[in-house]
């Protein structure tokens, strides 16, 4: 068993492990916090659970027009400068949202995280797609998640009860949390952009354009499935949390647990089964996530006490095991070399729009239909977006690379063209 897992987790450069143990180090801070933030709004500033949700869309606005502005200057200027702006002023942020105690500057300071926080993440997926080979990079996008979640599992076990007593030490850990991981990532990571050379996709855009991307049909038909189906999936993050609590009296320390359990699934299953997605087509793999978070979300509406909150959970996170690896190899395999940090920004939008969405519609058929009918009107959306991801495993993928000719198109699988791939997968490159 030791030596499958050593062999397993070998082909993996030493910069990939130490944006693994950045990651660990940034996602146990941060999920101090960010889990508890729409009680924090909701309770201590004193606003209904619509403004919450507004409040939450201004962060997620701000993160959309970073990812427009982002996703260029990952291609043009370098994933690490991204990367580091993001986690630097988060870190600052995170001290002031710890001082603010006033809505206006509450929300200022949230528009602020949400457009330079997001600039991370096109960064870090692009980046890892640079150094990871395409037959490795579900493996690795799961290892990233497994690592992050396993920070999710520890910040809001610890957060929640912090939380009960001092919120401004939630922030100040956070923000210790993105000062550590911006000095890991200026020290010990190097850069990774590909050369842009005459011929790429990039250079026929003028260096930032997102023309041949706009083209992409399989793409655009992914992005339009995902945000779908994030409206459902992110009231469980955001929505869920003030619904048990105001009608079941259900506190933050239980919901501490329960996403810690969420977070403990996937560390514990989220390798085996990206192994065991590698052999089917995309489409169906992330249909058949979706349709388990519309199940898990559905199910809060039948749920009244702290175990039946959790299965619910545990559902959702069985979808998430799914979609979530899934989606983000997608985006990396059917990107271009040298528009990767544009394909992710856009990816990243669509997470944007789904967190913004969401919880105001979330919040508004809570304060002026009911409470319970959230649910749901949410799985409906979910098995839409299942419906949605179907197609693309049948569509066709162009991939080409820094100068290279049109290629012929291969279908959408998980680990690579399925006419070629051997028992490790096959490049789409």
């Amino acid at each position: 068993m030791t030596s499958r897992l050593e062999a397993a987790l070998s082909g993996y450069p030493r910069q990939f492990w130490v944006l693994f143990f950045g990651t660990l180090v940034s996602a146990s801070g941060n999920s101090l916090i960010w889990p508890f933030m729409t009680i924090y709004v909701h309770d201590k500033l004193g606003v209904p659970l619509t403004v919450v949700g507004l409040v939450l869309a201004a962060n997620a606005a701000a993160g959309l027009l970073s990812q427009l502005i982002a996703g260029p200057l990952v291609d043009r200027f370098g994933r690490k400068m991204a990367m580091t702006v993001s986690l630097g002023t988060r870190a600052i942020v995170m001290v002031g949202l710890g001082f603010a105690n006033s809505l206006p500057s509450f929300v200022i300071l949230i528009v602020i995280s949400g457009f330079f926080g997001s600039m991370y993440n096109p960064g870090m997926n692009a980046m890892v797609a640079d150094i990871v080979r395409s037959e490795k990079r579900v493996e690795a996008y799961g290892l990233i998640r497994i690592v992050s979640n396993l920070g999710i599992a520890i910040g809001p076990a610890i957060g929640g009860f912090i939380a009960t007593r001092s919120y401004f030490i939630s922030f100040l850990a956070a923000a210790l949390s993105s000062a550590l991981y911006f000095f890991i990532i200026l020290l010990f990571v190097r850069e990774t952009r590909p050369e842009i050379g005459d011929g790429s996709r990039g250079s026929e855009e003028g260096n930032g354009g997102y023309g041949y991307l706009l083209r992409d049909h399989t793409f655009l038909l992914f992005c339009l499935a995902f945000a779908v189906m994030g409206i459902a999936y992110i009231q469980m993050m955001t929505i869920f949390p003030v619904y048990i609590k105001d009608q079941y009296q259900i506190p933050e320390s239980q919901f501490g647990l329960i996403m810690a359990t969420n977070a403990a699934m996937v560390v514990l299953f989220q390798y085996p089964i990206t192994r065991v997605l590698r052999r089917y087509r995309m489409g169906s793999a992330m249909a058949w996530g979706a349709l388990l978070t519309a199940l898990g979300v559905g199910a809060v509406a039948f749920s009244s006490s702290f175990g039946t909150f959790l299965l619910s959970m545990v559902i959702v996170t069985i979808g998430e095991l799914i979609f979530a690896p899934a989606s983000t190899a997608f985006v990396a395999n059917v990107a271009p070399q040298d528009m990767r940090g544009r394909y992710m920004g856009v990816y990243g939008m669509t997470w944007g729009l789904s967190f913004g969405l969401g919880p105001v519609v979330g919040g508004m058929i809570n304060d002026r239909l009911s409470p319970v009918l959230i649910w749901p009107v949410m799985a409906a959306v979910g098995l839409l977006s299942a419906a949605a991801f179907l197609p693309i495993g049948r569509m066709p993928t162009h991939k080409k690379g820094i100068g290279a000719t049109p290629a012929a198109p291969v279908p959408a699988t998980l680990g690579g063209n399925p006419d070629t791939r051997g028992a490790e997968g096959n490049s789409h490159e």
